[in-house]
């Protein structure tokens, strides 16, 4: 399977602009993973575009990411893709095993609270956010409040990362598509 037929499930099965973003946000954090632990960048970005494609359809923990599962096998996704998905819903039921298991559920909740925190800056870009001032964010509870903080902290000690580190890490990565996710704000820099 390559991008290009995975960007199309996700577009015939989402319909939400912030939703496609946070999936392609997840995959630059998972392509961005990928290389630096020498890693097949293709199949995790691919994990990582694919993660949510059916959370319209599927909008509840008990049925997503599993119910999705099978259209992902329908549409020719290698299997290893598609437990890798499954491993990022705690309530699958499948274990976190490979690391690219890991960095997605590491990275899911994590490029959430990163866009809510760039949109809340003056400048709504990544290009000025720092781990700081995600992880200010992080302590108010009722800030993006929908991201599950417990999830991003097991998912560091599972991937055996710093959180500021694995903070930064995602922020660059993000960084890399800033303008497509609309966070490229008044500071265009590449």
């Amino acid at each position: 399977m390559d991008r290009e037929a995975a960007y199309a499930i996700v577009v015939e099965h989402v319909k939400s602009r912030n939703l496609i973003n946070h999936m392609l946000a997840v995959e630059a954090a998972m392509r961005a993973y990928a290389v630096k632990y020498g890693e097949n960048a293709d199949e995790w970005g691919l994990a990582g575009l694919l993660h949510d494609f059916d959370w319209e359809i599927h909008p509840s923990l008990d049925e997503h990411p599993m119910k999705g599962a099978a259209i992902l096998r329908a549409r020719g996704v290698p299997e290893d893709i598609i437990r890798c998905i499954q491993s990022h819903a705690p309530r699958s039921g499948v274990p976190r095993e490979k690391l690219m298991d890991k960095a997605l559920f590491a990275a899911d909740e994590l490029t959430g609270l990163i866009t809510a925190c760039a949109l809340v800056r003056p400048s709504r870009s990544l290009y000025d956010l720092t781990a700081k001032s995600v992880k200010a964010k992080w302590k108010d509870k009722a800030f993006a409040a929908g991201v599950n903080r417990a999830d991003i902290e097991q998912g560091v000690r599972e991937l055996g990362v710093d959180l500021t580190e694995h903070i930064t890490f995602v922020i660059e990565a993000m960084r890399s598509i800033a303008p497509t996710l609309g966070l490229d704000g008044n500071d265009a820099k590449a």
